[in-house]
This record gives structure tokens, C-alpha cells and sequence, in this order.
């Protein structure tokens, strides 16, 4: 096992369509986690999700998230990134992040479609400064 440099990890939550699992904590503090689609931009990770469901209600009440981005694969690798998260319901703002996400998991021909698809009154633009990041890679070996 090898802990990431700065510049691997970026470049290992950023390749691909590897999702992220986000974890909120719920009103009663248990904790609740979903696979989303994400992207960075600098120094914050940046996805967008239903304005009432659990984790923009829940991200409202307390804006802590964790996230984890992991290959299944052997030798396995993961980065854990904590943050902070702001959202915004300004549909101007949302358009090209949830275009982008569109682009980075459906493909260029579907970016925009996705775009419009889901920048949209009643979602949310999520925002989180990460941190802290845990990265290793080649657990197995």
C-alpha cells in the first residue's frame, strides 16, 4: 500500500466515470450514503442533487459531507476527501456543472442534454471545499 501524492489522487478521482459515495448524517445522526456523479474544480468537488431529498435537506442542516472514490479492482485503490458543503439553487450557476457532468459520464453527445436535464428548479448545485484526504493505492500488493 502507497499513500497518493497531491497530483495522483486528482488524477484518480478525475479519470473515468468512477462514481463517488457521498455520506451525510442524517437529523438523528446516523449516516447516509449514495453513489454520485461528481467532478472537481480546484480545491472543491462539485455534484448536484434533489433540493428535498436527503442529501440536499440533510447537507442544508449540516453541511459535512465525506466522500469516497475507489477502484474495485485488484490491487485496489481509494481516496477518502471531507469537506464542506454550500449549495445553490441558481439554475445559471448549475447549467454548465451539470453539463460538464453530463459530459464526464454520459459522453460529449449527451452533455448538454443532461445539462438541461438536470439544472433545473428543485436540484441543487453542491459545492464542498475539501479538507482532508486520506489516498492509497496498491492496497493489495
Amino acid at each position: 500500500m502507497q499513500k497518493m501524492t497531491e497530483a495522483e489522487w486528482r488524477q484518480f478521482v478525475s479519470e473515468g466515470t468512477r462514481t463517488g459515495k457521498a455520506a451525510v448524517v442524517r437529523a438523528d445522526g446516523r449516516p447516509h450514503v449514495t453513489p454520485v456523479w461528481f467532478v472537481l474544480d480546484g480545491d472543491d468537488l462539485v455534484f448536484t442533487t434533489a433540493a428535498d431529498g436527503v442529501k440536499g435537506r440533510y447537507l442544508r442542516r449540516d453541511p459535512r459531507i465525506s466522500f469516497c472514490v475507489d477502484d474495485e479492482k485488484p490491487p485496489y485503490s481509494f481516496v477518502l476527501m471531507d469537506g464542506e458543503a454550500t449549495l445553490s439553487e441558481d439554475v445559471d450557476e448549475m447549467r454548465p456543472w451539470a453539463t460538464a457532468l453530463g459530459r464526464r459520464y454520459m459522453g460529449a453527445d449527451r452533455a448538454e442534454e443532461y445539462g438541461a436535464r438536470n439544472a433545473v428548479p428543485g436540484e441543487v448545485l453542491v459545492r464542498v471545499r475539501i479538507t482532508h484526504v486520506v489516498a492509497q493505492r496498491d492496497i493489495a500488493d
